[in-house]
């Protein structure tokens, strides 16, 4: 009985955990997106929710069912778990500083076209990395689920997350060159990307 109280409670407390996480980062972008871009242009596509982030999604909680199921004692580290959600906490303040530090100029997809509001941002979180709500995310994403324990997950969604932002970062910094010219190139070259192993 005690076994399984001790499942239960686990089960719960990490399971509560990731649902509140996922929930608070798609709504505040919602609601940032907003108040910085106003109700006619924000679409539910600014929930940032596609068919491949739903299907990680429901790898990661079918592997966690397994997991706890197969191998109770698998997720009971709370030390590891407890880094997850310190990742989770560190990476949603770094996105939504991001966004933000950035006010109207932040969108979620990529400007090809420079606009009128659109502005080089460089002080705040960007003066630390060029693009702090990639670093957000993928610090957010890989904590969920080393909150939850789930090994495969982790490397999974750190691989997947990193490869989409290595393709990602050159293509939007191309444009960002073709806006801002030499002050963003003497930018980036002062500053990191966010992103490890991406220049």
């Amino acid at each position: 009985m005690k076994m399984t109280e001790m499942f239960s409670y686990t089960a719960c407390r990490q399971l509560s955990q990731m649902f509140f996480a996922v929930f608070f980062f798609h709504m505040s972008e919602y609601i940032l997106a907003i108040a910085f871009h106003g109700s006619q242009s924000v679409t539910l596509r600014s929930l940032l929710i596609s068919k491949n982030y739903i299907l990680a999604m429901l790898f990661s909680m079918m592997e966690y069912i397994v997991e706890i199921v197969l191998f109770r004692g698998s997720k009971d580290f709370w030390w590891i778990s407890n880094v997850g959600l310190v990742m989770v906490i560190v990476g949603e303040i770094i996105r939504k500083s991001a966004i933000l530090t950035a006010g109207r100029s932040f969108t979620h997809i990529i400007k090809v076209c420079h606009e009128e509001h659109h502005e080089l941002i460089t002080h705040g979180v960007y003066g630390f990395v060029r693009h702090p709500s990639y670093c957000g995310f993928l610090i957010w994403s890989v904590g969920t689920q080393i909150m939850l324990c789930n090994p495969l997950s982790t490397i999974g969604f750190a691989f997947v997350v990193w490869h989409f932002f290595a393709e990602r970062i050159p293509y939007e910094e191309y444009f960002l060159k073709e806006f801002f010219g030499i002050r963003y190139e003497e930018y980036a070259q002062r500053v990191p990307s966010g992103v490890p192993f991406v220049k």
